[in-house]
């Protein structure tokens, strides 16, 4: 089994992506999202999927694209951001050098923004955020190696503190 590099989990507007292709870059190693695998399997976009088979079935495609890239990928993994709602994703990532990239309310809603098409956040979006937020930040908290602020951090520095928090190396 191949294991990855890095692990990203956190909310909505973290930077998981942007941030994972920087550390992508910095390591010499691909980055695998798994929201875009999922719209790639699925041949739609994720609020489509929302909308039309539901929330359950997402998350069915969301265990399966989650298990393929931290068991197949050893580069740097972004999870979308409800991943670690399932117990058996929390199970596989135990182990794994998995960050958590926590961001305030107010850097989520800035980066999100109010009109992105984010299914969870689409009525009352603070709102649904911080409720969000309560519901996962222990299960972020539970499956993470370490936790990374992204306050007053561009994507560089937030792959900076990722790399020493894990004690990696750029290549």
């Amino acid at each position: 089994m191949t294991t990855p590099a890095v692990v990203l989990v956190g909310p909505p507007g973290a930077g998981k992506t942007t941030v994972g292709t920087v550390l992508a870059r910095r390591l010499g190693v691909t980055l695998r999202d798994t929201d875009a695998d999922i719209e790639a399997a699925a041949g739609r976009p994720i609020p489509d999927i929302f909308v039309q088979d539901g929330e359950g079935h997402f998350r069915e495609l969301e265990r399966r694209a989650v298990r393929a890239a931290v068991t197949g990928h050893d580069g740097v993994v972004s999870l979308g951001g409800g991943a670690v709602l399932d117990a058996d994703t929390r199970a596989l990532l135990a182990g794994l050098p998995v960050v958590f990239l926590d961001v305030s309310l107010a850097d989520a809603v800035r980066r999100v923004g109010l009109d992105a098409p984010r299914p969870l956040l689409a009525v009352n979006p603070r709102q649904q955020w911080r409720t969000l937020m309560e519901q996962r930040r222990p299960l972020y908290t539970e499956v993470a190696r370490a936790t990374v602020t992204t306050a007053d951090r561009d994507p560089e520095e937030v792959a900076q503190a990722v790399l020493d928090a894990l004690e990696l190396k750029e290549t």
